[in-house]
Parts: structure tokens; sequence; C-alpha cells
């Protein structure tokens, strides 16, 4: 989502009144956010609420078209200020004005999709399609205006000239690449094509995220004999039993594709049936042939895809996207990917080994199949190391590693977090913070949503309702929100977490952690590359299961012990177990991303379902092991911000097993000198700088690939 000291607010704020700034104000006129407070829209006015947030409880359906169209509206007399005046282009009346343009726009937009990932309905995913083709237009409007290109290319060659800071210097420089990126070098032919282009990728886009909410909801499976829930766990079951009573099927259990169901399903299932039944209907999400079939789509968005790499002057669309990322090319990609995919299947191949062996202790002597690995898997950890997952759970309550996660923090860096409960939330289920910096100051807010619901996509994400920035020469905090689908406590029990759920807790909140701490005067700073995003999340996984810190918040939900040091030494001596499945999972999708991005043509007769278990096949890819995400329901690279990027997160691991090496090198964890170095260098300044400086100036040095091989025991 290095560094540079930010100048005084006092100075800051004397930028903003230049006399350029202030006639494109002038010509701007008043915000209508600030002016239309009879219309009852809440996105028209000030927000009123504690700390500014959104006011989620005033906000329906109807008021967010008006908001998307008067936000259009109103930036783009923005834009024909900047375009009309008569004054020479310069950083303040230019660029500093294009960064703030469309405020009204982005306060809608945050919470709006903010809200139909997480509680989304038949209303607004219809109101999704009818305002994604207008704000496709919209965009392009602005990237593809030659005349606001002008006024920035100029400010842009004169730019050695202007003794701009080195924050204000990087806005300049991604300003004017964003142009260039969005086709505004190209001739008004091309530009047109490239409109139609982008309107279509992004149609399909919505289009194939809307239809994997549909296929995962569709999916149930009802059981009604007892004796089929045998090797289920209790909470299991009894939140089986729950989603079965709230669908009117009482007296039954009923299981579901959502992750908190569908994963113990398989890991614990005596029923082989069953498991098979449930895993295909995962494994085959948007491949089903019906009318939310994506076969068709993914073909056209690959299609789509490259025709726009092509046109913008690229041999494919990951030579386009890449450009722009810490990787900068696919052979930097493919190199990484395949250093590790070798050990990688090895180390599934030894797996495969032991289950094998699962199998025959118990007399059977079949080959195993996908819907077999997680279950004796299970068997051979348990074997192994005398090891059950459920041994662990009731020391992961869902509060007590949320507490873990802040102590951590608090430990790091000084923060607090107290409970807010009279404050509007993104939904009931919610939980609201504040976050207080060491000194007492205001950082921010947090949001956290645990629980799967038919109204959520599937997965765990970290976003913003309101991204940091200054207003008026002072900070603006950010109001960050944390989402996820963990298993559901079942009525008047407390929600225990899987050993995954708690990483995946301590994952986002390093997210959250960047949002919070970041601190920079320019929205078009605030972030930073893809493959560079998932550090600070990845590297605050390294704390979870330390056991100087288990030993503070894992501790029994029933009797308040805290969890034994041999358990404690099982969970430590088991860590690696099952890194051939989860590393070789995890790299066969980022393979297969690339694979579709690196294609320089796309045949007429491309079979999506063939292409996916050729290239694969082609690896070595073991039978039982599917992608972590197949094609038809890869929603990180058809739907997101991971096309062609879906590697970052063992592009990051590098970089976080590097970086949590600082502070073992030390021999303390928490130590104070790294995790400043660390906030100031990492957490704090945005993408001000080139990432991978970034970085070094953290660390003192690139990182290394070995503690990453250490750490997955390859």
């Amino acid at each position: 989502m290095i560094h540079y000291n930010i100048k005084s607010h006092k100075n800051m704020k004397k930028m903003l009144m230049a006399a350029g700034m202030a006639a494109v104000m002038t010509a701007c006129g008043t915000s209508a956010q600030k002016a239309a407070t009879d219309a009852g829209n809440p996105f028209l006015a000030e927000y009123s609420t504690p700390f500014g947030v959104p006011p989620f409880d005033r906000i329906k359906v109807e008021h967010y078209k008006e908001a998307f169209l008067k936000g259009m509206e109103e930036q783009k007399k923005e834009i024909d200020a900047i375009v009309n005046q008569r004054s020479v282009p310069d950083f303040d009346n230019t660029i500093a004005a294009f960064d703030q343009s469309g405020e009204l726009l982005n306060k809608v937009n945050t919470v709006f999709y903010g809200l139909n990932s997480c509680n989304t309905n038949d209303e607004m995913q219809a109101l999704n399609k009818e305002l994604t083709p207008l704000l496709s237009a919209h965009r392009d409007d602005i990237s593809l205006n030659p005349a606001l290109f002008a006024r920035v290319k100029e400010v842009y060659e004169r730019r050695e000239q202007l003794g701009l800071d080195k924050e204000q210097n990087k806005l300049l420089e991604e300003t004017y690449k964003k142009f260039v990126r969005g086709g505004a070098n190209l001739d008004s032919v091309d530009q047109a094509k490239l409109r139609q282009l982008n309107s279509e990728i992004s149609m399909l886009q919505l289009t194939f995220g809307q239809n994997l909410l549909k296929e995962t909801n569709a999916f149930r499976l009802v059981i009604d004999k007892e004796e089929d829930l045998a090797g289920l766990p209790e909470s299991l079951v009894a939140s089986a039993a729950e989603a079965a009573k709230s669908e009117g099927l009482e007296g039954e259990w009923l299981f579901t594709l959502h992750n908190p169901s569908v994963m113990p399903f398989l890991q614990y299932a005596d029923n082989r049936e069953l498991r098979e039944k449930i895993f295909k209907g995962y494994i085959n999400r948007g491949n089903n042939g019906n009318e939310t079939d994506n076969n068709e789509i993914v073909k056209k968005l690959v299609t789509l895809r490259l025709e726009k790499a092509k046109l913008m002057g690229y041999a494919d669309y990951a030579s386009y996207v890449l450009e722009d990322r810490m990787a900068k090319n696919e052979e930097n990609v493919y190199r990484l990917l395949n250093q590790i995919w070798t050990p990688g299947v090895a180390k599934a191949k030894e797996e495969l080994v032991d289950i094998q062996a699962e199998i025959k202790k118990e007399g059977a002597n079949f080959t195993p199949e996908g819907w077999d690995w997680r279950y004796y898997f299970e068997k051979a950890k348990k074997a192994k190391f005398s090891l059950d997952e459920n041994e662990i759970r009731p020391y992961l309550e869902l509060n007590n590693v949320r507490d873990g996660a802040f102590y951590v923090a608090n430990k790091l860096y000084g923060i607090t977090f107290s409970e807010i409960n009279d404050i509007p939330k993104p939904h009931e289920e919610a939980q609201a913070f504040e976050c207080k910096d060491k000194d007492g100051s205001h950082l921010g807010v947090l949001y956290m949503d645990f629980f799967p619901r038919s109204s959520k996509r599937a997965g765990a994400w970290c976003g913003t309702y309101r991204s940091q920035t200054y207003r008026d020469g002072k900070r603006l905090a950010p109001v960050v929100t944390i989402v996820c689908n963990f298993t559901k406590p079942s009525s008047g029990q407390p929600a225990l977490l899987s050993a995954d759920e708690a990483s995946t807790l301590f994952h986002e909140f390093g997210h959250a952690l960047h949002n919070l701490f970041k601190d920079v005067r320019f929205y078009g700073v605030s972030g930073v590359p893809r493959d560079f995003v998932e550090l600070p999340s990845q590297v605050m996984e390294h704390w979870v299961f330390e056991p100087e810190v288990l030993k503070v918040y894992a501790k029994h939900y029933q009797t308040g012990e805290v969890i034994p040091s041999a358990l404690i030494e099982k969970l430590d001596k088991s860590g690696k177990y099952g890194q051939g499945f989860a590393t070789t999972e995890y790299l066969a999708a980022s393979l297969l991303d690339m694979d579709y991005h690196v294609l320089k043509e796309i045949p007429g007769d491309m079979d999506i379902v063939k292409f996916e278990t050729t290239v694969l096949k082609e690896r070595g890819l073991p039978n039982q092991i599917p992608p972590r995400y197949r094609t038809t329901y890869f929603n990180h690279i058809m739907n997101s911000g991971y096309t062609a990027g879906y590697y970052s997160y063992i592009w990051a691991e590098v970089l976080d097993s590097d970086a949590f090496e600082a502070y073992r090198e030390t021999g303390d964890l928490f130590n104070q000198e790294v995790a400043s170095r660390f906030r100031r260098y990492i957490l704090t300044p945005g993408g001000i700088d080139d990432a991978m400086n970034m970085y070094k100036n953290f660390r003192g040095k690139e990182p290394g690939i070995e503690p990453l091989l250490r750490n997955r025991g390859l």
C-alpha cells in the first residue's frame, strides 16, 4: 500500500494555497458534498459520525446512483477547471489539483464497492452492472483527455527545474506514467478501440465475480443420516445443524462451499463418497455448463486483455502489467516460481507416499484422489507428530487471537486498540476499534467482520472506507476494514479458529497496519506495487505461532489454561509438514495465471479446461493436487487486482522471510530498533520510493531466497 520526512503541516497548507491552486479551486466552485446537505443523501454532506466514518445505518441503495452520477459530474468540472485555466502548468495547479479531484466520487466508490463485497444484494449487483460501463467511460474520459495530458506532460518535462521534494516528484512521475499507460499517447482511432476494450473487460470481470458468488451459494450438501457425519468435529456438526435449521431443514445438516464448511469436511469426514461430492462441487464452480458458467467469460477476458496489451505496444498482457511491478518482467517471475516449484513438487510426492501408507493401514489399496489428500494427510500428521488440529482449536478462540494480534502490534509499535460500540458499522456482526499511536494520538478506525454469509464473497481481505490523506494541512485518518470468512460458532459457543484461520487474521491485520501507519500527502503515491503489498501482511504471520506470543493469547476457551508447552512443541515440529501440498497448490495457480497472460495469440477454439490441464500436467503437478484456484473460480486474476500477479504472494514471501530474520538476528522478536525501521521505511511512506529501495533502506541489503526455503522446509 527510503523515506523522506513529510514537510510540516503549515508548509503544506501554504503550498496548497499557492496562487495557481487557488485559481483552480475557485473555478471548481463549492464541493457538492458540502453544499447539498438538504438532499437527504448521506454522501452529499459531510459525515457527522464519530471519526467521520460512513453512516452505514443511513445509507440506502437508492443513494448510490445519485452520488455516483454527481461525483462524476463534479470531477468532470474539476478537470475542466484544470484544463481551462490560463496559468502556466505547474505542480500545484495541475498535478496536485488533479490528485485531489473526484473527492465525492471516491467517497461513494469506497463505500459501495466495500459493501458490495461483504454485504451485497440483488439491487446492488444490478446497480453495479449499470454503473460499470459509466465508470469505465468516465475513467477513459480523464485518462484520454488530450488537453489535460498536455498540461501534465508539460509539467513532467520541466520537472528538473521545479525544485520538487521527493513526494511531489514521485506524484508527478506516477501521474505522467498513469496517463501514458492509460493510452494518452495513442492516436484517436486507437483510443476509441481502447475505450471499447476497457468497457468490455470491466463488464466481463464483473460478470465473472457475480457468477462465482452465485455458484458458491448454489451448492448445498444436505446430510440426513447421523452416521454420515462420522469423523467430523463436534463444532462443525453443530454449525451444520444450525445452517440446516436456518434453511428450514430441521434435524438435518447443511454443508456449503464456503471455506469454513468445505475444508474441514474434506479434512475429517470419514465418508469418502461425500468427500468426493463436496470436493467436485468446489473445484467445478463456474464450470458446470449452466447460465453461470465462466469458461466463455475467461476466454473473452484473456483475448481482450491481449488485444489491449498489443494496442499499447506490448507483446502480451503480462509484459504490460509487470512493467509497473517489482518483478519488472515475466522472466523474473518464472525464474522465482520455477526455483521453488521443483523442491515443492518433490516434497509433495513425499507427502503422497505418507498418504498412501495411511490408506494401506486401513486395509485399502486404492489410488488417492483429490478428495482424499486432506483427509489422509491429517491422519499422517497425527501419526507422525501425535497432533490433531482439533487439539489446537480450543486455544484459538477468535477474540483471543484478535487480541494476540493487537498485543504484537503494541509490543512492536506501542499502538493500542479500543473497541467502539456506539458507531455505525458496515454489518451488524462487525466489530469496530479506534487505533491510537503510542503518544495517544488518533491513527484510524478499524472494522473487523469475521463470518461467512451468502451476501459476502469468499476469501479474506483488507480494504478502506477512507484512505489516509491530508485535508487543509491536517492528517485525515483512515477507516480500515478487515473482512474474513472464518468458522461461525454454533449457538452459545465461541468461535474457535483453525491454525490457518489464525494465520489469516494476523495476515489481514498486517494489511490493516500498513493502512493505519501510512502517512502521505497525495492519493497518487499512497499505493505500492502489487508484489510488495503482501510484505506487511505476510511478515505479521511470523508472530502468530511464536511460543512467546502463544503464551499471551492462546488460552483454552473453557478453562482459561494457557496452551501447554508440549502442544506448542508439537505445533512447531509439525509446522513444516504439509508444505509440499501448500507450496505446490499455490505455485500451480501462480503459474496458471502467468501462462494465460504470456500468450501471444489466443486460439479461437481455445478450451479453458484443456489449457489448464495441459500446462499443469506438463509441469508434473500430482493428479491429487488441484491448483489453489482453478481457472473458472480464480477471482484474484479474473476479477481483482492480481492479474498476471498472483505470484506476488511468493515474491513478497522472499521479502517477509528475510525481514523477519532481522528480528531473529537480534535475539528479540520485538526489537524496537528493527520495528521502528520497518514502520519508517515500509509501513509509513506509501509508494514515494522504489519498492526495492524501500526494502534495502529497512534491511540494508536485498533479500535472499534462503530464509523462505528454510521456512517452508524445502
